[in-house]
């Protein structure tokens, strides 16, 4: 019997469900209660127990088209006719070198090199890499710029070298002993400002505290690593406008890359295709992931400006090759599905239509604008975050110990809609696609959710 005549293989689905043998990310599987998802359409997951649950984080932030959507199955679909996976270390797939021009054609400007890898931490991993091979092996090598300067709370990653980055301590306080420090910036926080700092007045402080650490440290600093806009993570920490664009001109002055990571923020969540294009900055390197396939297949990419690829040509007795490389890295299907996804993204008006639908989504969180435990609801666009305080006046928060976030995620998944919390900040990122009556849904179920578990103590 040939393979396309062979019977298609079928999983027992009932085999071991609901059991602990999947050790679950982030996820204390002490306390976990199970949710098992059977199947998805649009923007709605069915249970194995058959309750349907709206996707309120787009599963992590990168279904933007919805599930199972035609365009996007049609195209894996017809990659399965042709190849599968190949490497691309020596050799590519046609797929795979379409799916690099495309992506040249969208990013900004001159950001025209892909590298391929499997998902967004990697496609950090990538750049820490390639941005200290730049500075040595450049025409006039710099071999001490080999550190690097992330924000306060950034989140870029749990690889060794993104957790690195990060400044969130439950996430990598204990990896310490693992991981190089470095040179940490200020939090370009919008709401909780620092003393005497008014809001007008915010870009030019954050500003100027990362001057003052370009100054001191330019000599060894390879890059620059940061969210452009929105701190994701962090809990939505959103960046006064025109602080991006300041820390382009910084690291213009100071001889220093810019590295954005783009990896949430990137394919329409802040309004644009990429946060970059709001202050019309083009980093020296962009990193990107979750939305690059519509979230069907782990996909990620390292995007470089000419002056850095130039850096790694050479003889190859020379050894200037980028000394990194992943296994599924540009695999053909997911090549395939992210084609796919940026067709989406270029034959519609999606994303001219997403801050009228942030706009709506918004709106519909009216009800919990004055409540006394609503502190801020911040983001840009389609990344909303909702951060529960102990006292709205003095931004106090509540004892990390009383899982108020938590709780309210729990209330409004009981309630149909799924969202999960980063402390006591609420996220709301649904996909793209998600209709209005889908978003003022959502509203709905939120407010009632806070209100029902922070009502006024």
């Amino acid at each position: 019997m040939s393979p396309q005549t062979a019977p298609k293989p079928m999983i027992d689905r009932s085999h071991h469900v609901g059991g602990s043998w999947h050790w679950q990310g982030f996820t204390q599987m002490a306390q976990y209660k199970k949710i098992v998802i059977s199947e998805a359409n649009g923007c709605w997951l069915t249970t194995d127990s058959g309750k349907r649950l709206f996707d309120g984080v787009a599963s992590l932030w990168c279904n933007v088209h919805g599930h199972r959507h035609p365009k996007i199955d049609a195209a894996i679909r017809d990659q399965l006719d042709r190849v599968a996976h190949i490497t691309t270390l020596g050799m590519s797939a046609d797929v795979t070198e379409i799916l690099a021009s495309r992506i040249v054609e969208i990013t900004p400007g001159d950001l025209s090199h892909v590298f391929f890898s499997s998902d967004g931490s990697s496609s950090v991993e990538a750049a820490l890499k390639m941005a200290l091979q730049y500075w040595h092996q450049r025409k006039d090598p710099r071999p001490k710029k080999t550190d690097y300067l992330a924000l306060s709370l950034a989140y870029h990653g749990d690889t060794t070298g993104s957790v690195s980055l990060g400044g969130i301590k439950f996430f990598h306080q204990l990896f310490a002993p693992i991981v190089f420090t470095p040179v940490r910036g200020p939090l370009p926080c919008s709401y909780r400002l620092p003393d005497g700092v008014t809001p007008d007045a915010a870009c030019d402080h954050y500003a100027d505290e990362v001057e003052s650490l370009l100054k001191q440290h330019h000599e060894t600093l390879a890059a620059v690593v940061m969210e452009p806009l929105v701190q994701g993570a962090a809990g939505m920490i959103t960046h006064p406008k025109g602080f991006l664009s300041r820390i382009r001109k910084l690291c213009d002055k100071y001889e220093v890359l810019l590295i954005c990571d783009e990896v949430a923020t990137g394919f329409g969540r802040t309004g644009r295709l990429f946060a970059c294009n709001h202050e019309s900055v083009t980093p020296d390197i962009m990193c990107l992931g979750k939305g690059l396939t519509g979230g069907y297949l782990p996909m990620a990419a390292t995007v470089a400006r000419p002056h850095v690829f130039d850096a790694f040509l050479a003889k190859t007795s020379e050894s200037k090759q980028f000394f990194h490389g992943h296994t599924f890295g540009g695999n053909p299907l997911a090549a395939a599905a992210a084609i796919a996804s940026i067709d989406l993204f270029t034959e519609s008006n999606l994303v001219e239509s997403i801050d009228a639908k942030a706009s709506l989504l918004r709106s519909s969180l009216d009800p919990i604008q004055g409540h006394p435990h609503v502190g801020d609801i911040r983001g840009r666009s389609m990344m909303v975050g909702i951060e529960l305080v102990q006292n709205r006046e003095t931004k106090t928060a509540f004892d990390s110990a009383d899982l108020f976030g938590q709780k309210v995620c729990q209330r409004a998944t009981e309630l149909g809609v799924w969202i999960r919390p980063l402390g006591d900040v609420v996220i709301l990122m649904p996909p793209l696609i998600a209709t209005d009556d889908d978003l003022k849904m959502v509203g709905k179920v939120v407010c009632q959710a806070i209100q029902e578990v922070v009502p006024s103590l």
